[in-house]
């Protein structure tokens, strides 16, 4: 038995016609809107299947939710999987110190680094291992800087003064004779032997 596309309202049709060609929509949100699109235009569901390069069964699975539920049917419904691991709070708090200045918390330093978070959030009763706090953060759409040196005025403003004035105390190494020895690797030319007599 082969399923066919409900009739649709003038705005039903424009909403699809405009889901199956748009460009900033979820990519399998728009293919499964081409997919009742192409129904719609007269196409069987094994030929939308071909057409597409889709199991017969996924054609007519969208199809039949589409006529039951309408526009709203192409959206995925929610998987069962494993709940979250940590609550809102604690990622909320995640955010909230990697965003603070650590100097503004009584830290002994000035940026942030993932190690440094991590034992900070360890100490106010979040234990997160480094590798979730970066994937919260990206998650949130924030960028992890580099991690920089241990030196330089931007991970301690006072470096400068702390490190006093460079001397010129250090003598200068002397410069070493060149080696005479043959860098070349290509092949000696033969020698000649004395043949025995």
């Amino acid at each position: 038995m082969t399923i066919r596309v409900r009739a649709l309202s003038d705005e039903e049709a424009h909403e699809l016609a405009h889901m199956a060609r748009s460009r900033t929509l979820g990519a399998g949100f728009v293919r499964r809107a081409q997919i009742v699109q192409h129904a719609v235009d007269g196409l069987s569901a094994p030929e939308v299947a071909a057409k597409m390069d889709l199991c017969g069964a996924t054609v007519r699975f969208w199809l039949k939710r589409f006529n039951e539920r309408g526009v709203p049917g192409l959206e995925e419904d929610m998987r069962s999987g494993r709940p979250a691991t940590y609550s809102p709070e604690e990622r909320s708090a995640v955010i909230t110190a990697a965003l603070s200045r650590p100097s503004d918390l009584d830290l002994p330093f000035a940026a942030w680094t993932l190690d440094r978070l991590v034992a900070y959030l360890s100490e106010q009763g979040i234990g997160m291992r480094r590798s979730r706090i970066s994937e919260v953060l990206l998650a949130e759409g924030l960028k992890w800087r580099q991690e920089e040196t241990w030196f330089g005025a931007r991970v301690d403003p006072e470096f400068t003064r702390k490190r006093g004035r460079s001397s010129g105390s250090t003598p200068r190494r002397p410069r070493t004779a060149s080696s005479s020895a043959s860098t070349r690797w290509d092949q000696l030319p033969a020698r000649a032997t004395r043949a025995n007599a």
